[in-house]
């Protein structure tokens, strides 16, 4: 059983295409669980819509789209556990060639397009403009794992769990780094998203490392420090729990 797992906030110009994108790659026991932050526009009714038994509408209680995602996490049942955010679209074999490779890996990163609001291509290859890869101390320092573009194991699910409470540590870089402690990471150099950048996106397109925050200096690295000294005390933890589901 796969597991689409979507959080959403107010994203009722792009909701619906990105949905059909993903119902027309699932199965007919797969399942799409899409987590609401309390949208006061049309994406619950957008979303209501379906009469597809596949989808699961929840409402998030703990305002933060890290805590959204974790509460359609939660309530995901796959074996094979997909992020998506609300405003991109899954290009065809998506589902299958993550899933292919999540037979012998524990996570798969595929590569996405970037584009525009209108998907016209700004950068053919998110890998190569943000210098995607592995590596832990890589990723504490510029994080590469971004939700949308992951597939992975629910080993990795139960060993990420309970999330770190920091909101330095967001969601899809923890399970990342989990992944990474655990074992297998697939970077496929193939995209499998239209990675749509628009004005109320959450994260933006910037030309350099540095600027991609407006945050200062010292708040980025003490966050980084965060996000490390976070990560080795609960590696005895991650490799443990990671043992116990042999």
């Amino acid at each position: 059983m796969i597991s689409v797992c979507m959080a959403t906030y107010n994203g009722e110009q792009y909701l619906r295409e990105q949905i059909d994108s993903i119902l027309a790659q699932l199965g007919a026991n797969d399942e799409l669980i899409i987590s609401d932050d309390n949208s006061t526009d049309s994406t619950r009714d957008i979303v209501k819509s379906y009469s597809d038994p596949r989808i699961t509408l929840l409402i998030n209680n703990r305002q933060h789209f890290k805590w959204n995602f974790l509460n359609a996490l939660t309530h995901s049942r796959g074996e094979y556990i997909f992020l998506a955010d609300q405003d991109d679209v899954w290009l065809p074999g998506k589902v299958s060639a993550c899933s292919r490779l999540l037979e012998n890996c524990d996570m798969v990163v595929t590569d996405s397009i970037i584009t525009d609001e209108q998907l016209n291509v700004i950068e053919p290859s998110f890998f190569t403009f943000y210098h995607s890869g592995k590596g832990i101390l890589k990723n504490i320092v510029n994080n590469t794992y971004f939700g949308t573009c992951m597939a992975f194991r629910r080993s990795v699910l139960n060993a990420a769990l309970p999330f770190p409470e920091t909101i330095e540590i967001g969601h899809d870089l923890w399970l990342g780094l989990v992944a990474e402690t655990m074992g297998n990471v697939k970077f496929l150099k193939q995209p499998y998203i239209y990675y749509r950048r628009h004005d109320a996106a959450l994260t933006n397109i910037r030309q350099s490392l540095f600027t991609r925050s407006k945050r200062s200096l010292w708040t980025k690295i003490k966050g980084r420090l965060i996000v490390l000294k976070t990560l080795l005390k609960e590696r005895k933890n991650i490799k443990a729990k990671a043992k116990a589901q042999c």
